[in-house]
């Protein structure tokens, strides 16, 4: 099976749903690679970046360390979950039959590749890591529900859903899905029978009709 890249979003942090996705994520039968959102500790860097002053190269550094940070709030939650700080350390935990979530700041910081911005965030990361890995599948796990089928990836990003960098970073013929608190209800029987759960997104320019 092609292997899927999963960010689950920031934004569930205080959300009643972040342990019914973790453990939706931890039975699934698909090999895939968790990436995870700032959350919390991403805004905090917003806000002493703006209160202290410091270049945005800096304050790029330190947001992706808050991924880091959010990324051991879910490791925290199951034993099947695993960190993962390099493409080598996931490819292992894969064949161990592991998930990894993926710390970023050891591979992403220095990467020549990601644009040292705000208009990066762990979604941008995710897309990149998907091509990095030759993912056959993205899923970004988001708390909202203003997204539909008739949706593509200029509509998300226009909307706020993507990060103004993703279009940029997702690989060319990726299926790409978006889901948020209306699909996790089903998310665990789907993951555990080897389906993403979510809603396809068309590409930039090939946005689906309904």
């Amino acid at each position: 099976m092609r292997r899927a890249v999963v960010k689950l979003g920031g934004s569930t942090a205080h959300a009643g749903e972040i342990d019914m996705w973790i453990a939706a994520l931890a039975g699934s039968t698909l090999p895939l690679v968790i990436v995870p959102g700032g959350g919390p500790f991403a805004d905090k860097v917003r806000e002493a970046q703006r209160s202290m002053g410091f270049s945005d190269r800096a304050a790029h550094a330190m947001a992706i360390l808050a991924i880091d940070q959010f990324g051991h709030v879910i490791l925290d939650r199951d034993e099947r979950l695993a960190a993962a700080r390099s493409l080598d350390e996931m490819e292992q935990l894969l064949a161990w039959g592991k998930i990894p979530v993926w710390l970023p700041s050891e591979l992403a910081i220095p990467a020549p590749d990601i644009p040292v911005s705000w208009d990066v965030t762990s979604d941008s990361l995710a897309a990149w890591l998907a091509g990095k890995l030759g993912a056959g599948a993205l899923l970004l796990i988001k708390q909202t529900r203003a997204f539909s089928r008739g949706d593509d990836v200029d509509t998300l990003t226009a909307k706020g859903i993507v990060d103004a960098g993703f279009a940029g970073m997702l690989p060319t013929g990726i299926d790409f899905l978006v889901a948020g608190p209306q699909d996790v209800a089903t998310a665990g029987a789907m993951l555990a029978a080897g389906r993403l759960p979510g809603v396809r997104i068309a590409e930039a320019g090939m946005q689906r009709a309904g």
